[in-house]
């Protein structure tokens, strides 16, 4: 899906869910969005964290973040 195809302007807001609780590579998740009129859209997303390794540079906030912890352990 496309934001256009949504009709998305900007002026939503997007909640994603599943980001803090187990998440996995390649898991479904819901987005809800909250259009500027009140209504809500259920969006079903495919999380694009593909490798366990890529989950563990999330989890660390970044590549950076995570080669930093790496040497210094």
């Amino acid at each position: 899906m496309r934001p256009k195809s949504l009709g998305l302007t900007g002026a939503e807001s997007v909640t994603i869910h599943g980001l803090a609780s187990g998440l996995k590579p390649r898991q479904m998740m819901t987005a809800e969005i909250t259009m500027a009129d009140g209504t809500l859209k259920k969006v079903p997303l495919l999380c694009r964290i593909d490798t366990l390794d890529e989950l563990d540079y999330y989890k660390n906030g970044g590549i950076l973040q995570y080669v930093l912890r790496q040497l210094a352990a």
